[in-house]
């Protein structure tokens, strides 16, 4: 089964549209600095890698893979980055630009019959953009279920594998990341760069760098190499771990999500102030 949107005909396409529960997957990344030693478009070869893995796992499945009713847009690899720009090969989009990108793309997915569209993140930088976005698609098109998700987020064990400090320090091209390039693409990792951008000045008491109560933070305030945290123990070994469980968590909430019927049907009537539903 063809699971690549630009290589189905228009009358296929539309007949994928068609089907109760169409789903289209689009994943993100970014162009960015990623310190001294991985590659520029690492979150983008991350989303890539593991719907890539989440798709060829039900092809092993045989016959029972083509009752899925999904299907891949081309990775977007140029994002909202302004964190790291100051590091030489950091492309960034405006914030309005990409929502906008989003809404035209939505739009035509929307017009073509398509029921919902993920928006599959590997880049935390835009985060919270791609839930505006999202919001906003929604409300142009309310047929159409929006649902913006991040890589790191939502998969079980991924911290349990992260030990602290860098679980909660590790911001940016550390251990995580490294290790994952480790297992997924060794021959684009240079010599591992000492820890570097863990502040010497916290924030107050209350506030924190990410999470609850964040800082909008730029990289040039934390660290000279780029990287946010400390890749010294990186290893394939634990990119292969971390991989493994960020399939299967995937694997699983595509198979939740396709195996329903989300989004609710709308209960329709009107409603006015005053009135109790």
């Amino acid at each position: 089964m063809e699971r690549r949107l630009e290589r189905l005909s228009w009358p296929a396409l539309r007949a994928a549209a068609s089907r109760p529960g169409s789903t289209v997957v689009w994943p993100f990344g970014a162009i960015e600095q990623h310190g001294p030693h991985l590659p520029l478009g690492t979150d983008a070869l991350f989303a890539e890698r593991v719907l890539e893995a989440v798709l060829e796992g039900w092809a092993c499945q045989g016959a029972a893979e083509p009752t899925w009713p999904l299907w891949r847009l081309p990775v977007q690899a140029i994002g909202f980055s302004p964190e790291h720009q100051g590091f030489a090969g950091t492309l960034s989009l405006d914030a309005e630009t990409l929502i906008a990108v989003v809404l035209a793309v939505g739009r035509d997915l929307a017009a073509a019959g398509f029921r919902r569209l993920v928006l599959f993140n590997g880049h935390g930088g835009q985060i919270a953009l791609l839930q505006v976005a999202a919001r906003q698609l929604r409300a142009a098109h309310p047929a159409l279920a929006v649902l913006p998700c991040f890589l790191w987020s939502g998969p079980e064990g991924i911290a349990d594998l992260i030990p602290e400090p860098e679980r909660s320090q590790g911001l940016h091209a550390a251990l995580a990341e490294t290790s994952l390039m480790l297992h997924l693409a060794p021959s684009l990792v240079g010599p591992l760069p000492p820890a570097d951008g863990l502040p010497s000045q916290v924030p107050p008491p209350g506030w924190s760098l990410e999470g609850a109560a964040p800082s909008a933070w730029l990289t040039r305030d934390l660290s000279q190499s780029g990287v946010i945290g400390d890749p010294g123990e990186a290893s394939g070994e634990l990119g292969q771990a971390l991989f493994e469980r960020l399939v299967a968590g995937w694997r699983s909430r595509f198979e939740a999500l396709l195996a329903s019927d989300w989004p609710p049907a709308s209960p329709g009537g009107d409603y006015s102030p005053g009135q109790h539903p």
